[in-house]
């Protein structure tokens, strides 16, 4: 067992260096090479320390000794690579995630691909006004008015009057607390690159986004109902739209018309197809009816249509959805199927699609909660939960 242990921990060494060696070159994005990898895999949202990652990739047997991943092997990364952890590790959290980054970018782009979600966005979002020390003063006033769960409502709306660019004091405490300048312009310079996607086709009715698309989101990037189930298609255009909104793009809170809308002082928080979330709550239900929007209806979803997603951790779900009969469980994989009236959510992969339904498969695992051995990736060939594979 001490040889298994050995080498993992040189696996884990290896890549740490590949990612200082990243990070110590700047922003970089490596070109596609071409290769056919054999094993596609998803990865839910990374929000958590970068040996945990690392841990999880290799448990699953992915890791190379040269501290990549290895050749047959395609990731894609669902989105959220930073903000997670107490706020006496913001610097260290900080610190791994950029390092996550750095790593990921520096494989070839075919064999990596990073998909953003609202905490990557919101860099160049919520946060584009802000550098080091302002960003720094505006988390100390946050801190004194969001603690333990709690917002001192009085001391926000002063709060608020001085930093109008942010819709809460809890946004720069907790929900985007790790920000550093140094994470902005590696966002930045991903998605002029083009290595930051919206959305990654994977098959025939098969589509890798952050938060789930509906029928009205794709209706408003101009894809024709009849293309709603073509995942090229579907990835194409949201794609499209957002690179679009990158070159129109000259500084400020990066906006996409229709899809995404960072939060301020006037507007309340962030909506858009990178924050929304299913939702069956009759409280929700006007929320669902708008767009951009925080709470869809999963009803609209595109029937025939398969979204492998992150960004929401099962306890959420169940609790936006109603579900009574089900546990939360971290660390595995989830799914929700609608033909439009009737929704039902279960653990496990979805059963095989029909055209007359609409699937999401939940991946986000609640990474830095969930013990590495549990967690699952998702294969995009069989489908399902990937199985283990010691083989290397």
């Amino acid at each position: 067992m001490g040889g298994v242990n050995d080498s993992a921990a040189l696996r884990l060494q290896a890549a740490r260096a590949r990612a200082r060696h990243a990070l110590d070159s700047g922003p970089f994005s490596a070109p596609p090479e071409g290769v056919p990898r054999r094993r596609r895999l998803v990865m839910g949202d990374p929000q958590a320390d970068f040996d945990k990652v690392l841990g999880i990739l290799d448990h699953h047997g992915l890791l190379s000794a040269e501290g990549w991943l290895l050749p047959d092997v395609q990731l894609v990364s669902v989105g959220d690579h930073f903000d997670w952890g107490p706020p006496e590790e913001r610097q260290r959290a900080a610190d791994s995630a950029l390092a996550l980054v750095a790593w990921l970018s520096a494989h070839p782009a075919d064999q990596v691909t990073l998909l953003l979600g609202n905490h990557d966005l919101g860099r160049v979002g919520e946060l584009a006004g802000f550098d080091a020390a302002s960003f720094a003063t505006a988390q100390a006033e946050a801190d004194c008015v969001y603690q333990k769960g709690h917002t001192d409502e009085a001391g926000e709306q002063a709060f608020l009057k001085r930093w109008p660019q942010v819709p809460t004091a809890e946004l720069v405490a907790r929900d985007f607390g790790n920000f550093r300048e140094p994470q902005r312009t590696w966002v930045e310079f991903l998605l002029r690159a083009r290595r930051f996607r919206t959305a990654h086709a994977a098959g025939p009715g098969l589509v890798v986004l952050h938060a789930g698309v509906t029928r009205e989101d794709l209706d408003l990037v101009g894809l024709a109902p009849e293309q709603h189930a073509d995942a090229d298609a579907v990835a194409r255009a949201l794609n499209g739209a957002v690179d679009d909104a990158v070159a129109r793009w000259k500084g400020g809170p990066l906006e996409v018309p229709h899809l995404h809308q960072p939060g301020d002082a006037a507007r309340g928080e962030g909506t858009g197809i990178f924050y929304q979330r299913p939702s069956l709550k009759p409280d929700d239900a006007e929320r669902t009816r708008q767009t951009p929007r925080r709470r869809f209806d999963p009803r609209r979803l595109p029937r025939g249509l398969t979204q492998v997603v992150g960004h929401t951790r099962d306890k959420r779900v169940l609790e936006l959805m109603g579900v009574t009969n089900l546990t939360p469980r971290d660390g595995v994989v989830r799914n929700l199927v609608t033909d439009g009236t009737r929704v039902d959510c279960a653990h496990g992969a979805p059963p095989p699609p029909r055209d007359t339904q609409a699937a999401l498969v939940f991946v986000d695992g609640g990474m830095s909660h969930c013990p590495v051995e549990s967690y699952e990736l998702f294969d995009l060939d069989t489908r399902a939960a990937a199985a283990r594979t010691t083989a290397r």
